[in-house]
């Protein structure tokens, strides 16, 4: 009698998901054939034409039931537990991500990060593990690619080896193949909750105190124009989606991004996203184009995903015309580096300006650089809140009115720290004043302690 093969839960090892134990030879080169050889069956009995009339879940219960036959016709011995592994993991290549879909059911998962076919790592809490998450090969991760990608209108071939597109919960994906990746297709999921975070739960975590917060919502409510900044992974779109909630409701609100992301709460908004260029290389949108283009959609706010290039320019030039108020996000080390960087954008704009108009441009337009880092012991936390004061010769002078400070490293290499007030009362205090908003004193006197 042949015996059945053990079950063991591999996800305790390597920080892999599994909505079910998986099998021990769930990732074997028989287990795989076995999967593929039921999706190709099934592909051939089914009637795709009857099953795109009936309701989702009526289509699954059909499918489930075409699959268990299909099953019981094999020789190869399975217990119930396996069976309906199999069921669920063909189902996800029929409807879903394939392999991907335990990790995006999982809200644990921060990011997904798909190195090769047989190596797939994950984000929680701002560490990464290996998982058991396994494709067959290059073509079936290909697959996948292919039908993210073709969800939004967008394409990956050798033409466009490179894409960024977005699945329908907003989480972005970045895909690069052959002969850009070396070793096979390359996909990074950036996820997004279900349910966003909201102010209070940014302050419970600790990224920024009750002060801080209170501050940055007075800013967005007296339409003072903030830059966010920060690495790779640092929590700027997070902490965008929170300080675009501010926004009132009467307000029109004009976003602007690569892949659309943000998801903002109020009624009136305006979302657009670029294009990248057809086969012949011709059509690309790109976000300058969008950004001049927002100015004629009567905006009250302009938000912008994040800045990388030119359009850095006419950022800026909506920020002094009349569009207080706006939001973007760039990366950048600290606030004095995102002057710099925002320099260097203007200058790719191709504006022949000289380095001190720009400057003055940058003084004139920026109220607020709110610098957010992810330490490292992956927790995020609001490093600086920092005012563009103006010029001072050929300049542009900031100061600090909230600082992070490290002070070391606790149980489990846990970052401690304060936040502290420096004392400083900001240059627009009296704009917010003149707003009717009133912020208590203390709050620019407060150290916070994070042990």
């Amino acid at each position: 009698m042949a015996t059945q093969p053990s079950l063991t839960n591999r996800a305790g090892r390597d920080g892999g998901p599994f909505l079910k134990p998986p099998v021990r030879h769930s990732y074997s080169p028989e287990y795989q054939e076995l999967k593929f050889s039921l999706h190709r069956k099934l592909l051939d009995r089914i009637n795709l034409e009857t099953l795109s009339t009936m309701a989702g879940e009526r289509v699954r219960t059909e499918i489930r039931g075409a699959l268990s036959k299909l099953i019981d016709e094999e020789k190869t011995p399975l217990s119930l537990v396996e069976k309906d592994q199999v069921i669920d993991e063909v189902l996800h290549e029929v409807f879903g991500l394939g392999p991907l879909e335990p990790l995006l059911n999982d809200p644990t998962v921060n990011d997904i990060l798909v190195t090769t076919p047989r190596l797939v790592y994950v984000e929680r809490a701002g560490k990464l593990y290996k998982t058991s998450v396994e494709f067959k090969d290059n073509a079936h991760l290909m697959r996948i690619l292919e039908r993210i990608v073709s969800r939004v209108g967008r394409r990956i071939d050798e033409a466009s080896p490179m894409v960024d597109a977005r699945l329908p919960d907003g989480s972005r994906v970045n895909a690069v193949i052959p002969p850009v990746a070396v070793d096979g297709p390359l996909l990074s999921i950036r996820r997004f909750s279900r349910d966003p975070l909201q102010a209070e739960d940014l302050v419970r975590n600790l990224t920024l105190t009750e002060g801080m917060m209170q501050l940055l919502q007075a800013c967005v409510k007296a339409r003072l124009n903030l830059i966010i900044t920060g690495g790779t992974g640092a929590g700027k779109t997070t902490l965008l989606n929170v300080l675009s909630s501010f926004i009132p409701e009467d307000e029109r609100i004009v976003t602007i991004e690569d892949a659309a992301e943000l998801q903002l709460r109020q009624v009136h908004v305006a979302r657009m996203e670029t294009r990248p260029p057809n086969i012949e290389g011709q059509g690309a949108i790109k976000i300058r184009n969008l950004v001049i283009n927002a100015l004629r959609m009567r905006p009250d706010r302009i938000i912008v995903g994040e800045v990388r290039g030119e359009e850095a320019l006419d950022m800026l030039q909506a920020m002094n015309t009349g569009h207080d108020g706006s939001l973007t996000t760039i990366h950048a080390n600290s606030p004095r580096d995102a002057i710099g960087r925002l320099e260097v954008m203007v200058g790719m704009a191709n504006a022949n300006m000289g380095i001190r108009a720009i400057r003055q441009q940058v003084a004139s337009a920026i109220d607020l650089f709110v610098q957010i880092a992810r330490l490292s012991d992956g927790s995020r936390r609001v490093t600086y809140l920092t005012e563009c004061v103006g010029m001072e010769g050929d300049q542009v002078t900031t100061q600090d009115i909230f600082v992070f400070e490290r002070t070391g490293l606790g149980e489990g290499g846990k970052v401690r720290g304060r936040f502290r007030a420096t004392g400083i009362r900001p240059k627009f205090y009296e704009r917010l004043a003149a707003s009717g908003i009133q912020l208590p004193a203390s709050i620019f006197q407060t150290v916070v302690e994070i042990r």
